[in-house]
């Protein structure tokens, strides 16, 4: 299992709503939501490498 860190986010309400209904529409928590669009940017601009599947 991977260890996750835990930190407080300040976001403006609007973007919340924004990222909750994505979040529904992909039956994700809107935690799960912001990790998945920040992993795919950081490999998009190349700063976080692919992971290896064991």
């Amino acid at each position: 299992m991977v260890k996750r860190k835990a930190f407080p986010l300040r976001i403006n309400p609007k973007l919340y709503d924004v990222l909750e209904k994505w979040a529904d529409d992909e039956l994700r928590s809107v935690n799960a939501q912001i990790e998945v669009i920040l992993k795919e940017a950081a490999k998009r601009t190349g700063r976080l490498k692919e992971e290896k599947k064991e």
